[in-house]
């Protein structure tokens, strides 16, 4: 067995190049007491860590210059030396990129199950469904007949938050980029309409999805995209901030442009992580897999295959070159 891992080479300016991500030979550690030996199996990419890519104050601590990156990994246990998991146990748990990582057994949790695809831990089943549930419910709070708008719509989050407020009785509008996109959004997930934001008549397709105005809008992407979602909000709309991708890689300034129409509308808008509806995690888990097994949520993955394949997957987040979650299988050693 041979490890590796992937390091910040230095901080980016704009899109992450190649040269952001420095692959390192490095030894693989035997499991002391309470730890495990885990091989990466999949790896997510996230919008989320271009942020840490930078040295400035956020919710969470900077990715290090010549340190690994990390996010979430489902791996396989390799080697045991703590109570409760044995070789071959499939986990998940927030570690570092490398095809191998020797950790405490408390940094990682079993699956519930190994029926379902084992991705879905990484997705629906993982912290992007958590993040679509608790950012949807407990901020958006849809209720049966109101119009729910979802910017990038086909993505991780916004695929199954319109899934939710589909199940939840609302009027369910995504917005996504290419018709491709659009399509699979009303034809295979169920949205009563799918809006191109890179058409030219963006602006008119919007309108007239929306002509009962907008109850709730959970964001994911910020910029002239939902510029133009405010015009159109209703009175005490509901506004989760789950993420603003258009300027995460951006060098303008990309400063305020929504008081007016907040006011106007006298409008919620309140951001959110995932960590704060810890309290109904178990919940959401259960839910959440009852609704997959029902058929009510569908859950479209692209995955990359290698680990030297990780920086261009997440450059796709951002250049919308995937489809649904992002990931990245590293090992075959589960199928």
């Amino acid at each position: 067995m041979k490890n590796e891992q992937i390091v910040l080479a230095k901080r980016p300016e704009g899109m992450p190049g190649d040269d952001i991500f420095r692959f390192e030979d490095i030894d693989i550690n035997t499991p002391g007491d309470n730890e495990l030996l885990i091989e990466s199996v999949y790896i997510s990419v996230d919008p989320y860590m271009r942020g840490r890519m930078n040295d400035t104050k956020s919710y969470a601590k900077p990715f290090d210059i010549d340190e690994p990156l990390n996010g979430h990994v489902l791996g396989r246990v390799v080697e045991s030396n703590a109570d409760g998991f044995k070789e071959n146990d499939v986990v998940t748990g927030h570690l570092s990129w490398k095809k191998y990582n020797t950790v405490s057994a408390d940094s990682v949790s079993k699956v519930a199950s190994t029926e379902v695809p084992l991705h879905l831990y990484l997705s629906t089943l993982g912290m992007t469904g958590h993040t679509a549930y608790g950012g949807l419910l407990n901020i958006g709070k849809p209720q049966a007949g109101e119009t729910v708008v979802v910017s990038a719509a086909s993505g991780a989050v916004g695929s199954v938050v319109g899934q939710i407020a589909k199940i939840k009785g609302a009027k369910v509008v995504g917005i996504a980029g290419g018709r491709e996109k659009v399509t699979y959004l009303t034809e295979e997930l169920g949205f009563d309409a799918g809006v191109d934001y890179k058409a030219d008549d963006f602006k008119e397709q919007f309108a007239a999805a929306v002509t009962d105005g907008v109850d709730v809008y959970f964001e994911n992407v910020g910029g002239t995209v939902s510029d133009e979602v405010f015009k159109h909000l209703n009175r005490f709309a509901r506004i989760p901030v789950c993420g603003a991708i258009s300027s995460y890689n951006s060098k303008e300034d990309n400063g305020p442009r929504v008081q007016q129409q907040l006011i106007k509308s006298q409008a919620l808008m309140q951001g959110f992580l995932v960590a704060q509806f810890e309290d109904e995690a178990e919940e959401a888990s259960k839910q959440l897999a009852q609704w997959v097994q029902e058929g009510k949520i569908k859950s479209e993955v692209s995955i990359a295959e290698g680990f030297d394949k990780i920086p261009k997957a997440f450059r796709n987040l951002f250049t919308g070159d995937n489809l649904g979650k992002q990931i990245v299988k590293v090992s075959d050693s589960l199928d």
